[in-house]
């Protein structure tokens, strides 16, 4: 099989074997793979290590549709097969194309704990978001403004979601992705099936819409990854593994 693979030397596009799931896994055709911003730079040692953490794919052995983010202690997902933890994969969900449902985990995730389980918002509370065009930040606007909060561009607020770092606005309560600050609560993004599950009956039920900025095969990986780093980016960039 094909996979974009970290060498220490840089990218480069592998013909593989296909992985045997272990205990407790399963083997996943990739359709589509997500990546992250400055995931290259993410310390490793592990090398060559396959890149990129979430994807959208069917079970081979059972043809079910399904999404996840995966663990980031071990090889990515930016393949035509991927063997991935039982536990991890939620239903694909059924609005969105596998493409689309590839951007969704790790901003989706990402929002949801920041807001909720970090930032404890509340209906009725303000809230700014930092980065609100970005991968992780415009559905945390969207999910912020299904709770019934006020997202707000500037202070005072009950809450600032940070994600792109730097000075921040003042706030009775501070979480941040970006990088730690005094005051603030800084969290690093962990797998959930539940609260994918719950991520997508929002997005059935027309609640939460993920944004795409751009697709590329895997022989495109470096083009890729300068997409991911570029400015004025609205949205995930995704490997469209199957050509869905």
């Amino acid at each position: 099989m094909l996979a974009v693979r970290l060498h220490p030397e840089g990218l480069r596009i592998d013909e593989i074997e296909p992985p045997s799931p272990g205990a407790g896994e399963v083997l996943v055709r990739v359709h589509a793979a997500a990546i992250t911003r400055g995931e290259l730079e993410w310390p490793s040692d592990r090398l060559p290590a396959i890149v990129s953490y979430e994807l959208s794919g069917v079970v081979a052995d059972t043809g079910e549709e399904v999404f996840a983010l995966t663990p980031f202690d071990r090889d990515g997902v930016a393949a035509e097969y991927a063997a991935v933890p039982a536990s991890m994969l939620a239903p694909k969900p059924a609005s969105l194309s596998h493409v689309e449902a590839a951007a969704l985990p790790m901003g989706g995730l990402s929002a949801w704990q920041g807001l909720f389980e970090h930032g404890r918002l509340r209906r009725g509370e303000r809230v700014i978001v930092t980065g609100a065009r970005g991968g992780v930040g415009h559905l945390a606007v969207q999910l912020a403004r299904h709770a019934g909060a006020d997202v707000v561009e500037d202070g005072p607020a009950d809450l600032v979601f940070d994600t792109v770092g730097g000075s921040l606005p003042a706030a009775h309560r501070v979480v941040t992705i970006a990088a730690e600050a005094p005051g603030a609560d800084f969290f690093v993004v962990g797998p959930n099936r539940e609260q994918l599950g719950e991520l997508a009956r929002l997005t059935d039920g027309g609640e939460l819409r993920p944004a795409v900025d751009s697709t590329f095969p895997l022989e495109r990986a470096r083009a890729a990854f300068e997409r991911v780093a570029a400015r004025g980016k609205r949205g995930k960039v995704v490997f469209d593994v199957s050509g869905s």
